[in-house]
């Protein structure tokens, strides 16, 4: 980061941006990237809004906002070196969330395709099973719970509605 950016903030703003080192995010887990975010999200939004108090109080004995500008330069650099630093946490926790996402989404396909193949989710085979109702449990039943979408859905809907449809111009013979 700038050196003249950095010049403007205290310690402990100093070390909180320090934390935004591309070694130090690398080591960071997705809990701890967000929670950082978090943090930097709020100073950042400290500064930002200790700036724009500043110059807004400065307007009515200057004339204006640009002639009010260059009193402002200290609290308008905190705000940028924040803003710069949150935007480097938010590119991390963006991968980071990318993978995770990623990996989600494997372990998914991975217990569909063992339900559509007859095994349990944990990978071991099912056997066939009713409850006394009759109803299929097990794997039975998670393959039909698999093979349900929204599409599915629609047809079975659209097919006895045309049943319904039928019956009632049989019955009104």
């Amino acid at each position: 980061m700038n050196a003249s950016l950095l010049a403007v903030l205290n310690d402990a703003e100093r070390l909180l941006v320090a934390e935004t080192d591309r070694d130090q995010l690398a080591t960071l887990d997705e809990d701890a990237a967000i929670e950082l975010e978090t943090r930097i999200r709020r100073a950042r939004d400290k500064s930002v809004s200790r700036y724009r108090r500043g110059a807004s109080a400065a307007v009515p004995e200057k004339g204006g906002r640009g002639k009010a500008r260059p009193e402002n330069t200290r609290a308008r650099a905190k705000a940028e070196a924040f803003e710069g630093a949150l935007s480097l946490v938010s590119r991390r926790v963006a991968v980071l969330a990318r993978q995770a996402a990623a990996e989600l989404r494997a372990q998914r396909l991975a217990a569909a395709r063992a339900v559509r193949q007859g095994r349990g989710p944990a990978g071991h085979a099912a056997a066939p099973s009713a409850n006394p109702r009759g109803h299929a449990v097990g794997a039975e039943a998670a393959a039909a719970r698999a093979l349900r979408s929204p599409r599915t859905e629609k047809q079975r809907a659209g097919t006895l509605a045309m049943g319904t449809r039928r019956q009632a111009k049989r019955d009104s013979r």
